[in-house]
Parts: structure tokens; C-alpha cells; sequence
């Protein structure tokens, strides 16, 4: 259990995108969280005051959180230090890294000695079974990218919250370290052995009332070289009947991998729902999520609603312009798919990505 609130530690990062798991809260769970700590070198901030582990623990903190991501997950030594300040202090610690602080034995000799909890949230704690791929009740809504860190979380989250407001029977279902976080429980999927990757997101999103809707968050890009394998045994699991592509301007290739093609959006509408089809045949597109922060608000709009226009689709920035759009899709009657519905959008993809790519 995740006590709160937290002191989110974001260390030296220099990358806003690296800090997800402290900002992710501090957006979606903000009465969780206290203030930041960071040290000399970051450039970057969730905006919340800066608070010394022992100001924190004063103020009433309970857990500190390791905010900052880094690629392979490793726990640099140099926190080590930190974490035992933050221990000594009365801190239960969280990480949501690869590599678990239960396994760094200083560490976990110091927290079992002063009766503190060390919390990797990333590593599932019960077992799974593969899956099977046969209909669930209730309906499902998995969001997908054309690459990683394009805002899947943030869109799964802004379409709970409006679909709640609307009085619709919903529920987020986290797949990374980040929603597990804000929303106390999930699976990390990416954790999960790969033969189990479907059959956990089967028991993340199990049968349901008939007008009961998941919003399964979507983990990595099936573009992606490193990521394709969890975000493909993630889509067949979910079983979506709807899925929003998510997307974000000024990319030239994906995300850590400067010699990579970057997809078309058509391309990844096509890649996911031929993917999908196997688990649900009735798959459809309801929307597409921009990520317009790169550009002024009225800018991303043009981009928003030409994309829109040209697809067919709803197509918004969910934090600038909310996704009231998308949910309103959702409750239409799904549309019918046809070989036409899917040749047509190959005809728009590369005109609509150099498009976004030069705004």
C-alpha cells in the first residue's frame, strides 16, 4: 500500500519526458503530493515547491517517490545516499524503475531495520496465466501511439474523468508505473514475461456490465523497435472495442532511436487495428489525441482539425481542448469496418504527418 502524501524526487534530470512518474501525480493526484526535491544540475520541474526530505517529513510526507525514469532502469548509486536520508526520516520509498530497490542490500538491510517499506510498484507481485482471447463482457477503449511518451496515460485519464462527468460507468486501468501511482493499482505490463503480457491484461480488464467501459492505458508503439512486443501481447489482451491513436507533433523519429522511421498516423491506424482484429474483429477507431504542446494553442488547432477533417475523426489535444469529442464518438454506434474504410486512410497518412512534422 502507497501511503500519501509523497515527496516526488526528480534528481538531476534534464529531460521533461523523464520525469513522468513525479509529474504524472502531481497533474492527476495533486492533493498526493507535497513538493519536489531535486539537486544541482536539473533543469527541469513539476512545478511544485521545492522541500528538503526532512522539511517533508515535518509537513506530514509519507512516502518518497523516485520520480525520474532513465533507459534500462538501473538505479544510479548516487541516489543511494538519498534514499537512506529518506528512510531515516520515517519515509517508505517508491520506485518505479527495472530494477528493484528490494534487491540493493544496503538498502533493503536499512528500510528492514527502521520498519520502513520499499515499494517497486514496476514488478507485479501475483502470477498470471496466457491468454485466451475469448469475448468479455463489457466494453473496452485502449489507447495507442505512433511512438512512446506521446501522452497515452494522459488521454486514458482525460477520458475517465470526462466520461465519469458524464455520468458513464467507466474505469482507468493502469499498465505502467506511472497510473499504477496516481490510481493506487494496476499492472505494470511491461514487466510481465512476455508469454503472460495478454493474459494479464485479461485480468486487468475482466468481464463487466454491458454499458461498463475500461480505459485500458496504452504502454510503448507497435512502430516502436524496443517496445512492439509488449504493445502488441497489451493490444490483443485488451480486446478493445475502440481504440484513440495518441500522437505528438515535432518528432522525427522514435523515441530514443535517431536512425528509426517515424509512422504515419494512417500507418498506425491500419498497423493496430489489422493487430487488434484478432482478439476483436469489430475493432474501431474513435478518436485521435494530439500532443500540440510544441506549438501555440491556436496552431495545434489548425493542425487538430485538418487531421480531423481528413480522417474522419474526432481529433483533439485533451489537456488544451478536452476530449469531449472523442467520448461523444464513443456513444454513437460503432461504425462498420470495411477493406474501403481501411485503404482510404492510406491515402492521407504522409500528406497529414509532413504536415504535423513541420508545425
Amino acid at each position: 500500500m502507497i501511503k500519501a502524501p509523497y515527496l516526488l524526487f526528480i534528481g538531476d534530470a534534464t529531460d521533461k519526458l523523464s520525469i513522468k512518474m513525479a509529474q504524472g501525480p502531481v497533474d492527476w493526484s495533486p492533493d498526493q503530493c507535497l513538493g519536489e526535491l531535486s539537486v544541482t544540475g536539473c533543469t527541469v520541474t513539476t512545478g511544485l515547491p521545492q522541500l528538503s526530505i526532512e522539511q517533508a517529513a515535518k509537513m506530514g510526507a509519507k512516502s518518497f517517490v523516485l520520480g525520474f525514469a532513465n533507459s534500462g532502469g538501473v538505479l544510479d548509486a548516487k541516489w543511494h545516499d538519498v534514499i537512506k536520508q529518506a528512510l531515516e526520516q520515517g519515509l517508505d520509498v517508491v520506485s518505479g524503475l527495472h530494477q528493484k530497490l528490494a534487491d540493493i542490500d544496503d538498502l533493503a538491510q536499512l528500510a528492514s531495520n527502521l520498519g520502513r517499506q520499499l515499494i517497486d510498484i514496476r514488478h507485479p507481485q501475483q502470477s498470471f496465466k496466457t491468454g485466451t482471447g475469448e469475448k468479455r463482457s463489457g466494453k473496452r477503449l485502449l489507447t495507442v501511439g505512433t511512438d512512446c511518451s506521446v501522452g497515452k496515460m494522459y488521454t486514458s485519464l482525460a477520458l475517465e474523468k470526462e466520461m465519469k462527468a458524464q455520468q458513464l460507468d467507466v474505469d482507468f486501468r493502469a499498465t505502467g508505473q506511472c497510473g499504477i501511482l496516481i490510481k493506487g493499482k494496476g499492472v505494470a505490463i511491461d514487466c510481465v514475461i512476455s508469454d503472460f503480457i495478454s493474459g494479464a491484461t485479461e485480468s486487468l480488464s475482466p468481464d463487466n456490465k454491458d454499458e461498463h467501459w475500461d480505459i485500458i492505458e496504452g504502454q510503448g508503439s507497435l512502430s516502436h523497435p524496443a517496445f512492439a512486443g509488449v504493445s502488441l501481447g497489451l493490444l490483443h489482451g485488451s480486446q478493445p472495442d475502440a481504440i484513440v491513436i495518441c500522437h505528438a507533433l515535432n518528432r522525427s523519429h522514435m523515441r530514443g532511436l535517431p536512425n528509426s522511421q517515424f509512422p504515419s498516423i494512417a500507418d498506425t491506424i491500419n498497423l493496430n487495428l489489422q493487430a487488434a482484429r484478432l482478439t476483436n474483429p469489430n475493432v474501431y477507431i474513435a478518436g485521435i489525441a494530439i500532443n500540440t504542446s510544441s506549438v501555440s494553442i491556436k496552431k495545434g488547432q489548425e493542425i487538430c482539425r485538418a487531421i480531423g477533417q481528413k480522417f474522419g475523426l474526432a481529433c483533439v489535444d485533451p489537456l488544451r481542448d478536452g476530449v469531449t469529442s472523442i467520448v461523444s464518438h464513443l456513444q454513437l454506434p460503432p461504425p462498420k469496418i470495411t477493406a474501403t474504410n481501411d485503404s482510404s486512410l492510406k491515402n492521407h497518412g504522409e500528406k497529414i504527418t509532413d504536415m504535423a512534422k513541420r508545425a
